[in-house]
């Protein structure tokens, strides 16, 4: 069922060659890889990417009860100030630091799947869900479009929007990002263009509502490029909104200071339907292990960051979108 790297990318570009509609799910690191044809899919995995989808819409019958057990503050700060020696020796300028956190709930992964109020949403045979507000890229015609996301504020917080886009820290984190992001769209197109800079949108997070901050990034891709959707994937992977920059020190950094394995956490899953491609970044992410369910959640750090907010916004994210 899954793949490894090179047998996973030559699948995805095979189905893409031949024009068969298909889901793709690509792990963090790219060493587990799913690709199945539509009409082959099993019957115990759900997607949604806005209005395409395989499942219909349920309405929530009990009430919700939800706990969440995350890492101590004195831990997280431990992982935060060594991302900062980091930061000062220059090895990286903005690193995506995420921990795993143990959940409790009476509702069922399928149930949760079911009720999330999110753009993007994948159920996987009761081993993990996500219900993703990021897109990671969509393509129609030969261009292709990625709409990093990096910056999030209560939107019931006086003048959120205002403060959200004065805020340096965030302002940074997000160039930051839009800068790795021009790049990657350079390595596989062309008229690389930054079409619309830090727009805003309203996202429910539990009982919360959050504003995100998002760039739209575009580029024209070889006529080709259904032919090697795989390869395409490959060479922009994982997703520098989760990583950060420089992109390959950064991974390295995070494979050592992170306690844990993002497995499919942060990867990507698509739907290619034959002509075009939508996809997402797998957050706000729910694994199923032993019985057990843990939720994985993160944020951006630089060197500007402060550790209580950022350990807030790492436990603001735990959370289901009923």
């Amino acid at each position: 069922m899954w793949l490894k790297k090179k047998e996973g990318l030559d699948r995805i570009n095979a189905l893409g060659q031949s024009r068969t509609p298909f889901l793709f799910i690509i792990s963090y690191d790219q060493n587990s890889i799913f690709a199945q044809p539509l009409d082959k899919l099993e019957d115990d995995i759900y997607y949604k990417l806005e209005d395409w989808r395989n499942y219909p819409v349920q309405k929530r019958k009990k009430p919700l009860h939800f706990s969440k057990y995350p890492v101590d503050f004195m831990h997280y700060k431990k992982a935060l100030d060594t991302v900062l020696e980091e930061i000062r020796s220059g090895n990286t300028y903005l690193l995506n630091l995420t921990f795993k956190t143990p959940i409790e709930t009476n509702y069922s992964l399928k149930e949760i799947f079911s009720y999330a109020r999110a753009k993007f949403k994948l159920y996987f045979k009761d081993q993990f869900i996500c219900f993703s507000p990021e897109r990671f890229v969509e393509i129609e015609g030969n261009t292709i479009a990625t709409f990093p996301m990096k910056g999030t504020i209560d939107a019931n917080i006086p003048n959120a929007k205002a403060n959200i886009l004065a805020d340096k820290k965030e302002m940074a984190e997000h160039v930051m990002i839009v800068d790795l992001m021009r790049n990657d769209m350079g390595i596989i197109g062309s008229n690389v263009n930054v079409e619309k800079f830090r727009y805003v949108e309203k996202i429910k997070a539990g009982s919360k509502e959050l504003l995100q901050v998002s760039s739209k990034i575009t580029a024209t891709l070889p006529s080709d490029w259904r032919s090697n959707i795989g390869t395409l994937f490959s060479q922009i992977l994982p997703a520098g909104s989760i990583t950060g920059t420089p992109k390959k020190s950064t991974v390295e950094i995070i494979e050592r200071i992170e306690d844990f394995d993002r497995e499919f956490y942060t990867g990507v899953f698509g739907i290619f339907d034959g002509k075009s491609l939508r996809s997402a970044v797998m957050i706000r992410f729910i694994e199923q292990k032993a019985g057990q369910l843990y939720y994985k959640s993160g944020g951006g750090i630089t060197i500007d960051s402060d550790a209580k907010s950022e350990y807030e916004e790492l436990i603001d994210k735990i959370y289901l979108p009923f």
